[in-house]
């Protein structure tokens, strides 16, 4: 078992279960990072880093040992959230988890192997006082756990406990998402085998699962499974294909699929609304990338005018501070003035919102144009419920024509109503109507 992995992922997932702070839980992490290690080795666990599937060699006494030392784990760990859940029922504060006794009890936990998981989980089972969220959460946690080794041991822990997959698919999600972004085609096979025998279990839900592990691996066959799957959002599955393309050539390859997917694809709205919904999803990750690295790989992968478009419609809301007006002035640059007008309208009413004295700032330094004239708009517009004078100062920058009266009339219809007599100065002194 990689306990190291384990261990992280465990503790990051109890950690935000029970809201622990972030600063003890990294601080907990690094502190019990080697103990956690140790603390396997003296259990007996060790895994052999050439085939870390095989089977672990004890003795009869060892392994009773280690289901004994399981279930003592599991009850001191259950006694434990039964007090966090005490505390915050109270109102109290959590318990905070570099406690020493309860890294002591993680130790252990982080140590467990399948079959010592499966006790664990009989357990908080059978801890019929625990409430359903704090149960399943937990159930939920430490399967996550297993399938970061071994997916397939975590399916066979959920599927031989009929209590866990009942009306629900505690992790069947994650699970699947694990197993298929290591080998999309075994998991799919057995989802293709088990989906009858195990309908709460495979649901729309673990089906979406599969689909977004394939699609780091293969993002073609992601596609081509959401028909063979029969799912009913197929915009919701798209939206999990791009989200899995990560880098540049994870989102050229998903983006040359999401091309031949649409393709096929005889409804026209279908078609439209699928392309939608990828291109804002890559969009965000490009913001979170930069503009350097998301400008590049834009202009490499080729886009079409339309599709250009769209994507365009996606870049606002998660941009990096300091590239707002690197991507309005891209926007300015890459689309017709009729397309991007609309869209530096958007981004500059969400900056202006947001800082509207970086907003100001860029838009003195931006050459006079057409992309300038629209961010004036733009701002005058968003800040004239406020500050109408100042507004007023920004529309007169712009040149005399219509778009400085469509904009000097917006401020006067915005104008705040407890001062009317300024309002009607404004509107005799601009000739408004």
């Amino acid at each position: 078992m990689k306990i190291s992995i384990a261990a992280s992922i465990l503790i990051l997932l109890l950690a935000a279960l029970f809201s622990f702070q972030a600063h003890q839980r990294l601080v907990t992490v690094r502190e019990t990072h080697a103990r956690l290690v140790a603390s396997a080795n003296q259990l007996g666990i060790a895994v052999d880093p050439s085939n870390p599937s095989a089977p672990v060699r004890i003795t009869k006494r060892e392994r009773e040992d280690k289901e004994a030392d399981a279930k003592a784990a599991a009850v001191e760990f259950i006694a434990d959230v039964r007090q966090m859940e005490a505390n915050r029922d109270k109102g109290g504060l959590s318990i905070i988890v570099s406690n020493n006794s309860r890294v002591e009890v993680m130790d252990r936990m982080m140590s467990l192997n399948s079959a010592q998981l499966k006790i664990l989980i009989a357990e908080v089972l059978a801890a019929k006082d625990l409430k359903d969220s704090t149960r399943r959460d937990l159930i939920a946690s430490s399967l996550k756990m297993l399938a970061y080794d071994s997916p397939q041991a975590a399916l066979a822990v959920l599927t031989e406990m009929s209590a866990l997959s009942k009306g629900r698919s505690i992790g069947s999600y994650s699970i699947l998402a694990q197993w298929a972004k290591d080998d999309p085609l075994a998991a799919l096979e057995w989802v293709r085998n088990n989906s009858a025998k195990f309908p709460d279990l495979i649901t729309e839900g673990a089906k979406h699962g599969l689909i977004s592990g394939t699609a780091i691996q293969d993002p073609k066959l992601a596609f081509k499974l959401i028909g063979e799957l029969g799912l009913e959002d197929p915009s919701q599955v798209v939206n999990r294909i791009a989200a899995a393309a990560t880098t540049p050539e994870q989102r050229t390859a998903t983006l040359a699929a999401l091309r031949e997917h649409l393709a096929n694809l005889k409804d026209e709205k279908a078609r439209k609304d699928l392309s939608r919904s990828a291109m804002y999803v890559f969009a965000r990750n490009i913001m979170k990338e930069g503009f350097d690295t998301g400008s590049q790989w834009i202009t490499a992968a080729g886009f079409t005018p339309a599709e250009l478009e769209i994507l365009a419609e996606g870049l606002n809301g998660s941009i990096k501070n300091g590239e707002n007006g690197l991507w309005i002035e891209w926007i300015g640059e890459n689309l017709p003035p009729q397309k991007a007008a609309g869209k530096i309208e958007s981004m500059v009413r969400f900056w202006t919102q947001t800082d509207f004295q970086a907003a100001a700032n860029w838009i003195n330094s931006v050459p006079d144009g057409p992309t300038k004239n629209t961010a004036i708009r733009s701002y005058a517009e968003t800040v004239s419920e406020h500050e109408p004078e100042t507004a007023a100062q920004w529309a007169l920058t712009l040149p005399p024509g219509k778009d400085r009266e469509s904009t000097l009339n917006r401020i006067y219809q915005n104008w705040p109503k407890d001062d009317p007599a300024a309002k009607e100065a404004f509107k005799q002194q601009h000739g408004i109507k």
